[in-house]
């Protein structure tokens, strides 16, 4: 049990901080657990068994993505919650607590996945273009977390980019007219596309030939 493993790692001198690292959890959740007794912790535990949250009705589709991607984070549950599902009643610090208790009922550590990375031959000028997706949090003007997202235009031979953001998840619509600015602006089109992330962009299989 991970509340037993925290507290015999830190009876062995172990950080809090380093006991996060070793387990694959927060050091807040570490620090949480070293400040219950046993007896806390147990009525902890019933409390989590009987109450009523607002993810339980999606408890098993939430359940089969973090089996099929052990690596999710709270951000992405979040994401897929409001976009695949059209559920936004919660904020993001409720999907991370309900996934940590996710993880410690099924008993599926968080597994870090790492990227690999090459070095790619210097191409032609025209030649290719990257294109990458990210997000980020930021305070807005009432002091509350703002989600932005954004999608980022590379030339492979001269590093020139062309950036665009939205303050929602981008739809086909956007990603269209977002191509067809980074070509206006580069003063032209690529021969061809790199997508660092390209399963955002497959809207189905369509039975090998994929469509975009």
């Amino acid at each position: 049990m991970l509340y037993i493993e925290i507290h015999r790692l830190y009876k062995e001198g172990f950080s809090k901080s380093a006991i996060a690292r070793k387990l694959n959890i927060s050091r807040n959740r570490v620090i949480d657990y070293l400040n219950m007794s046993t007896d806390e912790f147990e009525e902890f535990l019933s409390t989590l068994r009987t109450r009523e949250k607002k993810l339980d009705p999606y408890h098993d589709q939430i359940l089969g993505w973090l089996k099929e991607h052990p690596d999710l984070t709270a951000a992405q549950v979040y994401d897929w919650l409001e976009e695949k599902l059209g559920f936004r009643e919660v904020a993001e610090n409720t999907v991370r607590n309900y996934l940590n208790e996710m993880r410690d009922y099924y008993r599926i550590p968080k597994v870090k996945v790492q990227r690999t990375y090459s070095v790619v031959p210097e191409l032609p000028m025209g030649k290719q273009a990257q294109v990458d997706f990210g997000q980020t949090t930021v305070k807005n003007r009432q002091g509350e977390n703002k989600k932005l997202y954004f999608i980022a235009f590379v030339l492979s031979h001269s590093r020139y980019k062309y950036v665009e953001w939205l303050d929602r998840p981008f739809r086909t619509s956007d990603m269209i007219r977002m191509h067809e600015n980074a070509f206006e602006y580069f003063g032209g089109m690529p021969e061809e596309m790199v997508y660092d992330q390209d399963a955002l962009l497959a809207v189905s299989e369509n039975a090998g030939d994929l469509i975009l």
